[in-house]
């Protein structure tokens, strides 16, 4: 039957489909620029670096012999024990019908090397915690190097104060120094209201009421001589009893998942974590005849392993909810 009226729905799509693809949010990946790269790695899965102490006095008495004592000495060890991939395919017939095949296409091996960075992030943050025994505070110098936020289990700014104390007690300089939080503790950070009409050299506030301690994930404002980044790929800590700065009120993490935040210097000869790249993300494609796709794969092997300076790290536990 013939619509005269001009308003036949026949004329009209029911549903317009987009040019353009939505892609998903790429956070900022921060966590390989401070592992310290090792490049002299010839051959072999293990590495070994050798360490030595100081030396101490003793007094002399005159025509005596003088105390001799041997140097301490040690070494740091750690593997090539990563060996990871990323794949995916698309069927020829998909390739030939598909009206966005060509972006979708495009977009595997950016995606695959994304993959990979998220893995290489989540290990090497993981690493900066998993050498020590749980409710180890990791004492140098007679200050905590481990320790539970001092606010029932949430970061408060005398934790940042206490991290840079136990820094200074290790000899570790004042320059470079970074502080990787999750987004809870910029929360928690922000909705303080002490801090207003504060006047202390030692706190730069500067519109950190205005603007908050976060600008998506790089460095916004400086507390206590941090450079305050956020990151969500920080480890889980499930430690049961870890003493707050002090040495006191221990919270249980082991039913309150907890969450660990870093504080440390970045200058490159103090870096906390070591790691070396065995093989660098590699990519492959090939026709598969039998299937009639098209594969995509990329591989890559490294190594990373945390507490290389370990008087050069401070891990602060936290409950990573908000409280309200």
């Amino acid at each position: 039957m013939t619509d005269t009226t001009g308003n036949s729905a026949l004329l009209r799509r029911s549903e317009i489909w987009s040019t353009e693809l939505k892609d998903t949010i790429q956070e900022d990946l921060m966590g390989w620029r401070w592992v310290k790269q090792l490049t002299d790695f010839p051959d072999g899965d293990q590495f070994t670096i050798p360490s030595i102490g100081d030396l101490t006095t003793d007094d002399y008495v005159e025509d005596s012999d003088i105390v001799l004592r041997p140097m301490d000495t040690g070494e740091y060890t750690f593997a090539i024990d990563q060996y990871v991939s990323s794949g995916t395919y698309i069927t020829e017939k998909n390739r030939q019908d598909g009206y966005y095949m060509a972006e979708v296409e495009a977009s595997f091996v950016p995606k695959q090397q994304r993959a990979i960075e998220r893995h290489v992030e989540e290990t090497t943050l993981a690493a900066g915690d998993n050498l020590h025994t749980a409710n180890d505070q990791v004492t140098i110098n007679g200050a905590h190097h481990r320790f539970s936020g001092g606010n029932s289990g949430r970061i408060e700014f005398a934790d940042f104060a206490a991290a840079a104390f136990a820094l200074d007690k290790a000899n570790v300089p004042p320059q470079g120094r970074v502080a990787i939080v999750d987004p809870s503790v910029a929360y928690e950070t922000n909705i303080l209201t002490n801090i207003v009409g504060l006047s202390n050299d030692n706190m730069r506030w500067d519109n950190i009421i205005e603007d908050g301690i976060n600008s998506g994930l790089t460095f916004m404002k400086n507390i206590y001589g941090f450079d305050v980044y956020l990151s969500n790929y920080l480890p889980v800590i499930t430690d049961s009893a870890l003493p707050d700065r002090a040495g006191g009120n221990a919270v249980d993490y082991s039913s309150t998942t907890g969450k660990a935040s870093y504080f440390f210097s970045a200058q490159s000869d103090l870096l906390p974590w070591v790691g070396a790249w065995r093989q660098a993300p590699k990519v492959d494609m090939v026709w598969e005849p039998k299937k009639q796709r098209h594969e995509f794969y990329t591989t890559a092997r490294y190594g990373v392993k945390g507490r290389f300076r370990d008087e050069n790290m401070v891990m602060v536990s936290h409950i990573p909810t908000i409280s309200g």
